[in-house]
């Protein structure tokens, strides 16, 4: 079983923020896969089902961004499963708005959210579907940044990214992770 966890900060407030990028993946997945995101369980909302032949459970940490490695190591110990098992969505800075990309490990890259993962988890092996949200303005705090909505004039290209982010966890789950970076990193 994988464990498909996309990062975000709960509350309407975050709801359509560049932070909630991996959110916005995750519910884009459960709508194709008619997976509901409903239940709680270890500080994260989850919905269980299938991709392909391959079972999954999508997850999205009820934490903020800054602690969600508390309630995916959590939730990983309760479904007994590790960090190779997890593939996390999440937004990604320096990607320009538009662009998707698969890792697999490495570092946390100043986001905090994967600090956190890579602290709570003790590793950094996991799969990573990145989203770019592209870098603010000189002179603009990224933290302000990454917690501001979308532009009216982003909105479609952030639409389009959570699409193409649900069809790559997708494809990792069917395919494996070779052809997922394989199709995607060299677009």
């Amino acid at each position: 079983m994988k464990i498909i966890v996309g990062l975000g900060n709960p509350g309407r407030k975050y709801e359509r923020t560049r932070h909630n990028a991996g959110f916005m993946a995750a519910d884009e997945l459960a709508r194709r896969h008619q997976i509901g995101i409903t239940r709680e369980k270890a500080g994260c909302l989850i919905g269980t089902g299938n991709i392909g032949s391959g079972n999954v459970i999508l997850a999205k940490p009820q934490t903020f961004m800054n602690e969600s490695g508390r309630a995916v190591a959590a939730l990983l110990r309760e479904s007994y499963a590790s960090a190779d098992d997890l593939i996390v969505i999440h937004d990604e800075l320096d990607l320009p708005l538009g662009t998707v990309r698969v890792k697999a490990g490495g570092g946390h890259g100043g986001h905090n959210g994967l600090r956190s993962l890579i602290t709570e988890l003790g590793s950094p092996d996991f799969v990573r579907v990145r989203i770019g949200i592209g870098r603010p303005d000189p002179g603009v705090d990224p933290a302000d940044y990454v917690l501001s909505p979308f532009l009216p004039e982003e909105r479609e290209a952030a639409a389009e990214m959570a699409v193409i982010a649900a069809e790559t966890a997708g494809t990792i789950i069917s395919q494996g992770v070779a052809k997922a970076m394989t199709m995607l990193n060299q677009k």
